[in-house]
C-alpha cells in the first residue's frame, strides 16, 4: 500500500503531565494504554489537505497507537468545525487559497440537478452523463489508493470521454471492461472487503443518503454500487427527454435540495466512526470509498450566509 506523499507530521503531547521533549530536534511520541492494556506510543498524524487522490480541503487528525487509529477528527478546511472521536481539535490556522474548496460556485458534479430544481431544462442524458463521470472520478481515486494505477487511469479516461460528450455506445464500451475487471477481481476484494463497514442503519443515522447508504456494507460494497451506477448511466447519456424537476434530485453523493444539509456532510459525519479502530493502512481506502465532495458543503454554507 503506497502512502508516499502524505507529508505526515508527527505531533506530541505530554501524557499524564509529562513533557516528552525533543530528541535531535524531533518530537517524541507520548504513551497510553492500548486496547490490550499495553503501553504504546501515541502518534498524532494529520492527513491532508493536499494529497494525491484525496478530497481537496479535507484534513484528518489521527491519533495512532501502533498501526491502529484510536481517535480521529475530521476538518473541512475553511468551511466548518472539526468533529471527531474523543477529543475535538481546532481548524487548521492557515491554508493557501488554492487548497480551500471554492464555495462561491455551484458544485460541479451537482450542477445539472441544481439547475433542474431552479426550472432550467436539463436532459436526462446530461444528468446521467454528469453522474456517470462523477462516479468514474471517485473510482479513479479509489483504484489509485488501493494501488491499481492501470484501472485508475482507465476510469479517468472514461470520465474525460463522458464529459467530452461521447455517445452512449462508445462510453459503454469504455466502462464495461473496467466494471468487469473490478467486479471479478479477487485481489481487489481482498484489499477492500471488511474495510470501513457502514450499515444502512448507521448511515441513515448520520444523514447519509447516497451510494454509501445503498451499499449497506464495506468499501468493496460501495465500489460495487458506483460500478453499477456507471454502467447504468453510460447507457443513458443520449436520452434527450427532460429531467423531471418534480422528482427528488439525487446526485453522486446523495439527495440534493436547495438549502438542505449537503449529502457530503453526512459522509464527513460518519467518517470518524469508520476510522476508529481501523488500521492506519486502511484509512485512505475508507476515505476514498466515501469520497465526500467539499464543494457541496462550501456551496450550501455560502448560500446560508448570504440568505442569513
Amino acid at each position: 500500500m503506497e502512502h508516499a506523499g502524505h507529508a505526515m507530521h508527527v505531533g506530541h503531547q505530554g501524557h499524564a503531565g509529562h513533557d516528552m521533549g525533543l530528541v535531535d530536534g524531533l518530537p517524541m511520541a507520548d504513551r497510553a494504554d492500548d486496547r490490550d492494556g499495553l503501553r504504546l506510543d501515541r502518534l498524532h498524524v494529520p492527513l491532508g489537505p493536499v494529497l494525491t487522490d484525496w478530497p481537496s480541503g479535507l484534513v484528518l487528525r489521527l491519533t495512532l497507537q501502533g498501526d491502529i487509529v484510536q481517535e480521529a477528527a475530521v476538518e473541512a478546511v475553511g468551511i466548518g468545525e472539526a468533529v471527531g472521536i474523543g477529543e475535538v481539535v481546532e481548524n487548521v490556522e492557515a491554508v493557501d487559497q488554492a487548497t480551500t474548496p471554492p464555495a462561491s460556485r455551484s458544485p460541479f458534479w451537482d450542477e445539472p440537478f441544481l439547475l433542474a430544481a431552479k426550472g432550467v431544462r436539463v436532459s436526462q442524458g446530461d444528468a446521467a452523463r454528469r453522474l456517470c463521470a462523477a462516479h468514474l472520478d471517485s473510482l479513479g481515486r479509489f483504484f489509485a489508493v488501493v494501488g491499481w494505477g492501470d484501472l485508475a487511469a482507465r476510469a479517468r479516461f472514461a470520465r474525460d470521454r463522458a464529459l467530452a460528450g461521447t455517445s452512449a455506445a462508445e462510453l459503454t464500451a469504455l466502462v464495461s471492461p473496467v466494471i468487469r475487471r473490478a467486479e471479478r477481481s479477487r485481489t481487489l476484494r481482498g484489499l477492500t472487503a471488511g474495510v470501513g463497514v457502514l450499515s444502512g442503519e448507521h448511515a441513515r443515522h448520520h444523514g447519509v443518503t447516497g451510494p454509501a447508504l445503498v451499499a449497506d456494507g464495506d468499501a468493496h460494497a460501495r465500489m460495487l454500487v458506483w460500478l453499477e451506477a456507471v454502467g447504468r448511466g453510460a447507457a443513458t447519456v443520449d436520452v434527450s427527454e427532460a429531467l423531471d424537476a418534480t422528482e427528488e434530485a439525487v446526485g453522486p453523493r446523495g439527495r440534493i435540495a436547495d438549502g438542505a444539509t449537503p449529502a457530503s456532510q453526512g459522509l464527513l459525519d460518519v467518517l470518524p466512526c469508520l476510522l476508529d479502530g481501523a488500521e492506519f493502512a486502511c484509512a485512505r481506502i475508507i476515505v476514498a470509498s466515501l469520497d465526500p465532495d467539499l464543494d457541496e458543503i462550501g456551496h450550501v454554507t455560502m448560500a446560508r450566509t448570504h440568505h442569513g
